[in-house]
């Protein structure tokens, strides 16, 4: 926008403009002195009613023989103060203060009246923004680019312009990707803009496959990080189950599926082929920090064809205190209230044999696990719990 303001001072004839700020001054520096006032806004008035009149001017040049100058130029420092005045400055300050530079702020104001339409200020900011482009101050034309796209107005051409020339800039600042970026924005308001803005960035055979080359580089990348992203899961998923078969072997926990328990290669390789996926009830063996294993379990009630499941079944908890916990209260099923935790027991299955094993029920998961012919199906131990009141129970 200062581009703008000074193109705007410089616009002015040099000496016309001398003599407004020598009469600018006179009414700021003068009029303030208390007499002669009258006699002054006398010569102004004159002045006003026949400005052409050569005695008039005389008369009111006169009125400044006459009077006592102040505010000008110091002769100590007259290029400071010199440099102050709008049109002879050598460099437009990058931030106006209006205390400093009151006479430019003022004409920064002129140009970029906020009260203009979204639309006249996005196009102002596009004359600025050319000017810094011809001018080969690229970043400054982007800015002024951004500042236009900013106000967002509803003018498609204009916007698509801005994007454009933004792209141009950004091209010869070396930018190829927010160039390019720029260049479907644009294509997106216009699309008959595509002829213009590739001549406009004058993006050649070489450099077009470069962008390609790049953007399928990044691709690429994204596609190896996500990879690495998913063989790292594998990896830590990997290392978990070989815990889980470690802690699993050390405890002498028996698998249904393996016929051969002495092959710790075929166990292995079983175990880790069922850890890899969640049973059907959406739960999985986990072992904890202190190395300590949980189980989903189920217990099946014959009696009723019915089961509970347990997601994490603790192997240092005991059956007791499951059931008195799901059997405090009689089920709705229970119509001759059968069911307490004083009148059940579990038992095991041995499909092999078909037979069952009554298990204490205040012993803990992990040793009832560790019977020698129990085995586990589908890393999920399944639990028979009946009730026998009247001590009629199982045997083997």
């Amino acid at each position: 926008m200062f581009l703008l303001t000074t193109a705007f001072i410089a616009s002015i004839n040099c000496g016309y403009y001398i003599l407004f700020l020598f009469i600018v001054e006179y009414f700021l520096h003068f009029t303030a002195l208390g007499p002669g006032l009258e006699g002054r806004a006398s010569a102004v008035e004159q002045h006003e009613q026949d400005p052409t009149s050569d005695d008039t001017m005389n008369s009111f040049l006169e009125k400044f023989q006459s009077q006592p100058y102040r505010g000008g130029f110091h002769e100590e420092q007259w290029e400071e103060e010199f440099e102050k005045v709008p049109l002879f400055m050598k460099k437009v300050p990058s931030e106006i203060d209006p205390r400093e530079n009151p006479d430019l702020a003022c004409l920064q104001s002129i140009i970029f009246d906020e009260e203009l339409s979204p639309e006249e200020q996005a196009n102002t900011y596009k004359d600025e923004g050319n000017d810094y482009f011809k001018e080969k101050d690229y970043k400054k034309a982007v800015i002024s680019y951004t500042e236009g796209l900013k106000k967002k107005c509803a003018n498609p051409d204009l916007n698509a312009v801005l994007y454009t020339n933004r792209a141009a800039a950004q091209y010869y600042l070396g930018n190829f990707r927010s160039a390019v970026s720029n260049v479907t924005a644009a294509r997106k308001l216009k699309s008959c803009y595509l002829k213009a803005i590739r001549g406009g960035l004058q993006i050649d055979a070489k450099v077009k496959k470069l962008l390609e080359m790049r953007a399928k580089a990044d691709k690429l990348k994204q596609i190896e990080q996500r990879d690495v992203g998913k063989s790292n899961l594998k990896e830590k998923e990997r290392n978990q189950n070989e815990a889980l078969l470690e802690a699993v072997k050390a405890r002498n926990i028996r698998f249904s599926e393996t016929t051969c328990e002495d092959e710790i290669s075929e166990l292995g390789e079983f175990f880790l082929e069922e850890l890899s996926s969640e049973n059907h009830h959406g739960a999985r063996l986990n072992l904890d920090n202190q190395g300590r294993l949980s189980w989903p379990v189920l217990l099946l009630y014959p009696e009723y064809a019915q089961l509970d499941f347990i997601s994490a079944f603790h192997e240092d908890s005991r059956f007791i205190d499951h059931l008195m916990v799901m059997f405090g209260e009689t089920p709705s099923r229970d119509l001759k209230q059968k069911y307490c935790s004083d009148n059940l027991e579990v038992y095991v299955e041995d499909e092999d044999r078909a037979e069952l094993y009554r298990m204490p029920a205040k012993g803990t998961l992990l040793q009832v696990l560790q019977h020698h012919r129990y085995f586990v199906k589908a890393l999920t131990p399944a639990f028979l719990v009946c009730n026998y009141p009247g001590g009629e129970r199982c045997t083997r």
